[in-house]
C-alpha cells in the first residue's frame, strides 16, 4: 500500500518549495515559492483533519534542500517473542526507535533509543531493512521518512519506561497488541520475525 496520491503531491510540492527558498536569491522566485508551499499545506489540510497553522507552522520549521527523513527501529527477539514499547502519545505499542540525531550513526542511533525508551542497554548486529515509509501502509504523514531496522541483542539492563513510553514488554508473534501504525505494522512485524528465522537473509531494500 502506497500514500494517497493527494499527500504524495503535498509532499513533493513541499519539497520543492523548500529546496527553491533555501537556494534562490530572487525576491520574486521567493514570493512563488512561497506560494506553492501554500498549495501544500492546503491540499494536506483539505484531505486531513488539520488545521491549517498547525501544518503551516511544520513546513515552516523545516529549511535547507528537501530530503527524506530518517527513522531508526530495533528489533530485538527473546525466546521468540519481540520486544514492543507502549507509545505515550497513542497508547499503542511499536517498535522501539525514533529519530536519528545530528552526529549520531544509525547503529548507535538504534542502540541510544532502545536503552532511552526500555532501559535495555543492545548492540546492534545488523541492518535488516531499509523501508521507504509511503510504501508500506502506515496513516499518512506530512514528511516522506526511510525507516531504518536494526536487529540487536541484549548485553544488560532492566525494562523501564520513559518520557515517551508507558510499558516495556515482548510479545509472542501471534499474540501481538494493538499496533501505533504511524511506526509499525504488523506485516513489517511478520516480515522481521521471517528475517531472524533466517539470518543468512541480506538486508532488504525498496
Amino acid at each position: 500500500m502506497s500514500n494517497p496520491r493527494w499527500l504524495e503531491w503535498g509532499q513533493r510540492l513541499q519539497a520543492l518549495a523548500q529546496s527553491g527558498l533555501n537556494y534562490t536569491k530572487s525576491p520574486f522566485e521567493r514570493e512563488r515559492y512561497e506560494a506553492i508551499r501554500k498549495i501544500a499545506c492546503e491540499m494536506i489540510v483539505t484531505q486531513s483533519d488539520l488545521e491549517f497553522p498547525i501544518v503551516q507552522n511544520i513546513i515552516k520549521s523545516e529549511g535547507g534542500y528537501a530530503t527524506p527523513k530518517l527513522d531508526v527501529r530495533a528489533v530485538i527477539i527473546r525466546d521468540d517473542s519481540i520486544l514492543l514499547v507502549r507509545e505515550q502519545v497513542d497508547g499503542r505499542w511499536s517498535l522501539p526507535g525514533g529519530w536519528i540525531d545530528v552526529n549520531d550513526s544509525p547503529g548507535r542511533a538504534a542502540e541510544k533509543e532502545v536503552f532511552e525508551e526500555t532501559g535495555y542497554r543492545v548492540r546492534s548486529k545488523k541492518l535488516l531493512a531499509v523501508w521507504d515509509r509511503n510504501l508500506h501502509g502506515h496513516p499518512p504523514f506530512i514528511f516522506h521518512l526511510f525507516k531504518l531496522v536494526f536487529l540487536c541483542e541484549i548485553l544488560g539492563g532492566q525494562p523501564t519506561t520513559s518520557i515517551e513510553t508507558t510499558a516495556v514488554q515482548f510479545f509472542q508473534e501471534d499474540e501481538l497488541p494493538p499496533l501505533s501504525l504511524t511506526r509499525t505494522t504488523p506485516e513489517q512485524i511478520e516480515r522481521l520475525f521471517e528475517h531472524y528465522r533466517h539470518p543468512d537473509w541480506p538486508s532488504e531494500f525498496d
